[in-house]
């Protein structure tokens, strides 16, 4: 299965939908591009919505790790929202989900991102 991104606002956040499956190669390279041109663009935070995201591997895992680095870098922020058990299972066996920020639901993600930033 194919990795496919897209790209919609809510609450004035970009939400990044990820559908399919995170591995390494043309996958992770994908998702990289596709955030990257976003933080650059938008110089915001980003909530990815990881509900349709059916498996991640350690290159998945490594992406979403540089992807947290360079939002930060950026000046920006990466929540992780609706990751399904399985993924959820990964983000918390490599001891990501503190860092990377895992919410169940988007409106947790993006009331943490306006809480971060102090906005209301």
């Amino acid at each position: 299965m194919n990795l496919k991104v897209s790209k919609r606002i809510a609450e004035g956040v970009p939400i990044v939908d990820v559908d399919g499956r995170l591995t390494f190669g043309e996958e992770t390279k994908i998702l990289r591009n596709f955030v990257k041109d976003l933080l650059e663009v938008s110089g915001q935070s980003v909530v990815l919505n990881l509900a349709q995201l059916a498996y991640v591997d350690s290159g998945g895992i490594g992406t979403l790790v540089g992807l947290y680095t360079s939002a930060k870098a950026a000046g920006g922020d990466i929540k992780l929202a609706c990751p399904n058990a399985r993924v959820q299972h990964v983000l918390e066996i490599t001891r990501l989900s503190p860092i990377l920020g895992v919410y169940a639901t988007e409106d947790q993600a993006i009331a943490e991102l306006r809480r971060r930033s102090g906005a209301a």
